[in-house]
């Protein structure tokens, strides 16, 4: 059990860094946060997954915790982008801006 612990933790680990890397390695707020939401998610949810393992008893703590990091992650991302949107940080020129007709109709 210790050994598959570890084997989760490491990839968890691994996983959080490389999201703090894309944090300080991209270019804008956009793939700012589309790199760090999906590499912290899973790093996180795998670190506590290893947890879970390496601790027995913490289990369903650690599986309760992990999918509410899962569902809640993404959504804080959304709702963080739709209002750097919305304060009027644009997109690079290389990137298609969607929203941009919503917001001139509405």
């Amino acid at each position: 059990m210790k050994i598959i612990a570890y084997i989760f933790i490491f990839t968890g680990t691994t996983f959080s860094f490389l999201g703090a890397l894309g944090i300080v390695r991209m270019k804008d707020i956009y793939t700012r946060l589309q790199t760090s939401t999906k590499a912290t998610t899973l790093g996180a949810f795998a670190t506590i997954i290893g947890v879970g393992f390496l601790h027995p008893s913490w289990m369903l703590k650690c599986i309760s915790v992990a999918f509410f990091i899962l569902f809640t992650s993404p959504i804080a991302s959304h709702s963080l982008a739709r209002a750097t949107h919305k304060a009027g940080i644009k997109l690079n020129k290389d990137q298609i801006d969607s929203l941009e007709s919503d917001n001139k109709e509405g």
